[in-house]
């Protein structure tokens, strides 16, 4: 039994003789299998072209036979993408001769990975976008040019996908079994899909809608330089308004509507949060802009409603908005600017008032705000009140100091 014990030898196994060989051959074919891959993927690209462009210009009776050979080609081209990360990508990394790019491409394959575990769904949608983006991005970067063929592909394929995922988040977010945490990951879920498809893929289209090119130039505003909370909820509410003209059906309109009170309710929490002036004030011109555009995008295009009295509640705020428009340039941009923030913090006290006091901090502000406007009155900025010990006694003043405004 000793002698066995003894005769037992560990080898390291980056140090033996046949590693090192193993190691010096791999890095031998590595270019090697870089170039077999890279032919596959443009084999493969050329047919999945080949059977979009036949699957587009299809007549009615051929168009689903079509279509089936366009997807399974499609779904080889991805298998050879694939490919391409496992067997090559990876072994660089490994060896530590891979670019910035490639690192981070196995990083982000690797994220993508981990979400099968918990959603298969959301998990097909990403790794489909990861690796059609890869190869797009990949031939970019080789200064290659990109057909246009199988630019319109991308476009098509990037739309199908990002509709997909949107409309998986949309199923998910009203769930009943879903806790606080998981609905908050959601709707940043949500949003993180807006701003990746306005960024990537909203400007390889060719948009004519004005409005829609104006909230995208909006955007880009926000795409370079640090971002503060106020900046980030704004961003929001600008991909918010341009989902509203992309996925209409995708993100249905209950959804589009939960995430406006969600921005909503964070932009109130900011104002009473915050203790600089500037960021206060600049969240509180936030919220009267979004109230502004949840009413015109959402609320005026609101068909089912939960009940008659919310309905005619807003119609009469529609009204109220569209008298105190069409007097704009007869009382001037200045009294239409103060009767405007009275009517939007008016109409939003209204709405909050059915929660009692859950949001009365933010109902204080509104209050103190209506004074400054000349809408409220003041009361005075203190009371006195007495008290008496006994008789003869000399009377005992307290002083309160009240910071709230009087309805």
């Amino acid at each position: 039994m000793v002698a066995e014990e003894k005769s037992i030898r560990i080898y390291d196994t980056k140090r033996t003789f046949f590693t090192k060989i193993g190691n010096t051959f791999s890095k031998l074919l590595t270019p090697t299998k870089v170039g077999i891959n890279n032919m596959l993927i443009s084999i493969k690209r050329a047919s999945v072209v080949k059977n979009y462009k036949n699957m587009i210009n299809a007549k009615d009776n051929k168009k689903e036979v079509l279509e089936s050979k366009f997807e399974e080609s499609y779904s080889l081209y991805l298998e050879a993408v694939d490919g391409l990360v496992i067997e090559t990508v990876y072994k660089k990394v490994r060896q530590d001769n891979a670019s910035d790019f490639e690192k981070d491409a196995l990083s982000r394959y690797y994220n993508i990975i981990h979400l099968k575990e918990n959603d298969e769904t959301e998990y097909k949608y990403k790794k489909a976008q990861y690796l059609l983006n890869l190869d797009y991005t990949l031939l970019k970067n080789e200064n290659k040019k990109i057909s246009e063929d199988f630019n319109n592909l991308y476009i098509y394929k990037m739309d199908q996908s990002y509709k997909g995922l949107l409309k998986h988040y949309s199923i998910k977010l009203p769930e009943k079994k879903v806790l606080p945490a998981q609905k908050e990951e959601m709707y940043s879920k949500i949003f993180d899909a807006l701003e990746e498809y306005t960024q990537n893929i909203v400007s390889l289209k060719n948009i004519e809608d004005e409005e829609l090119i104006k909230e995208c130039s909006l955007f880009e505003t926000y795409e370079v330089g640090k971002l503060d909370q106020v900046d980030i909820l704004d961003k929001r509410m600008i991909l918010l308004g341009i989902s509203r003209k992309l996925f209409v059906h995708s993100l249905p309109l209950i959804v589009a509507e939960k995430c406006y009170i969600k921005l909503l309710k964070d932009t109130r929490n900011l104002i009473v949060d915050t203790k600089i002036s500037r960021k206060r004030e600049n969240a509180y011109q936030l919220l009267l802009r979004m109230m502004e555009q949840y009413s015109q995008k959402l609320l005026q295009v609101k068909i089912y409603w939960n009940n008659n009295e919310d309905k005619a509640k807003y119609n009469i705020f529609a009204s109220k908005c569209n008298e105190l428009e069409s007097k704009k340039e007869e009382i001037g941009l200045h009294e239409y600017d103060v009767r405007k923030q009275i009517l939007y913090i008016r109409e939003d006290m209204s709405y909050l008032n059915k929660f009692e006091d859950k949001y009365y901090r933010i109902m204080k502000f509104y209050k103190n705000r209506l004074v400054n406007l000349g809408d409220m009155k003041g009361l005075k900025d203190s009371c006195r009140t007495y008290s008496y010990k006994a008789k003869g006694q000399i009377k005992k003043m307290k002083k309160e100091v009240l910071d709230d405004a009087a309805c």
